[in-house]
């Protein structure tokens, strides 16, 4: 197996870095975290110098790229040291041209590229249906040549900031028992809408929100994809956000363990380097353990994205064990720093913050275990039951 960056990956990597240096100063990242979002010349700039352009379709002006690139790419953005937006602004533009009509998927192109985000966020959860999806009770009713929207949104990241929302709904019916869901582009400001700020203790600069929905009245033609098909369209949207949200928190986490072993390197205790202690050798070990397994799976499972290969497994135990296992990362980053990491003069808290918050952000780390866990067992049955089955474990 080939672990090597390719030679046009390396030359993206070192342009990302040499961006960041240019316009993701950590000043500039602490005034986003600030600011609840993001200087919005520097998400122009992301677009305008070509590089969140990466992964969209060579039609619309994109550079198609796999997935293991991306991850790459997404990685490199975020080891700038923050959980910096654009990568959950590509998130909203791959499921546009995804599922979009030719006018949805234009219109959301030129929108992005003026403006350097997409026209929407998603949302999804509710106050009474985080994990458990069927338990949604926002509707889209039909009525008289409309659609009517009814319910509430909870946790809706970016949702202060963006002009628009891609809404999944139960389809007329809020019961548990019916699966026909589907998404609806509904402008920030149609009538009826009522956005209300929420606080969190990580990741402020991509600030949540609850969003109400009394009687939202759109056209027909503001169907997302497949009418009904929307919870199936959210299940493929998953495996893929799963990879977006670990080479986010790996590109973070390294930005910790950076900086734990620039202050490793230097700091004096007890007249010699912490360095030679070799319970802080402990911590440094770990790290870089915890960071190598996730890479590896990360990698790994946009391999066999880019293969065909299914990873509903492979995403939800990406998601359950690099979750924690980067929070541990910066954790023990802090640990290392002492007092002066758990201040925010350093970045390795705000880097903890932020990781911690991802143990629950795009399905828990528990509901992985009941995604992947049942999946597992049912992979050794078909092994068990024909010996010719091959299963790439």
């Amino acid at each position: 197996m080939d672990f090597s960056y390719s030679q046009q990956q390396l030359e993206i990597k070192r342009g990302i870095r040499e961006w960041g240096k240019k316009h993701l100063t950590e000043e500039a990242i602490a005034a986003g975290y600030k600011n609840r979002g993001i200087a919005p010349e520097i998400a122009k700039a992301w677009v305008d110098d070509g590089w969140g352009m990466y992964g969209l379709p060579e039609e619309y002006g994109g550079k198609p790229v796999d997935h293991q690139t991306m991850a790459m790419i997404i990685e490199e953005l975020n080891h700038c040291g923050g959980n910096i937006p654009m990568a959950p602004n590509l998130l909203i533009m791959f499921d546009m041209v995804e599922f979009g009509t030719p006018e949805q998927i234009q219109y959301a192109v030129d929108y992005y590229k003026e403006n350097g985000y997409p026209p929407y966020c998603l949302a999804i959860s509710e106050p009474e249906a985080g994990s458990a999806n069927q338990y949604m009770t926002t509707t889209a009713t039909k009525k008289d040549g409309k659609i009517h929207i009814n319910g509430t949104k909870t946790w809706v990241t970016s949702g202060e900031n963006s002009d628009g929302f891609i809404v999944v709904c139960k389809n007329e019916d809020p019961s548990p028992e019916n699966k026909q869901m589907s998404m609806y582009l509904v402008p920030a400001n149609a009538k009826g809408v009522t956005i209300e700020p929420l606080n969190k203790i990580g990741m402020q600069i991509m600030p949540f929100s609850k969003v109400i929905f009394d009687d939202v009245v759109v056209d027909e033609s503001a169907l997302l994809g497949i009418e009904g098909k929307g919870f199936l369209q959210l299940m493929k949207n998953f495996e893929w956000e799963r990879c977006v949200l670990l080479a986010e928190l790996l590109g973070e986490a390294q930005a910790a363990m950076d900086d734990a072993c620039a202050w490793t390197n230097e700091r004096q205790q007890f007249g010699k380097g912490i360095k030679t202690f070799q319970l802080v050798q402990e911590h440094i070990v770990e790290m870089q353990i915890e960071l190598t397994n996730t890479r590896n799976f990360l990698y790994r499972t946009c391999w066999k994205m880019d293969n065909g290969i299914p990873v509903n497994n492979d995403a939800a135990m990406l998601k359950r064990y690099g979750a924690p296992a980067l929070t541990d990362c910066c954790s023990r980053a802090l640990q290392l720093m002492g007092g002066l990491g758990f201040t925010d003069a350093t970045r390795v808290s705000r880097l903890m913050l932020d990781c911690r918050g991802f143990q629950i952000g795009g399905g828990t780390v528990e509901i992985m275990v009941h995604i992947s866990g049942r999946g597992i067992l049912k992979e050794y049955a078909k092994a068990a039951e024909d010996p010719d089955y091959l299963w790439t474990i």
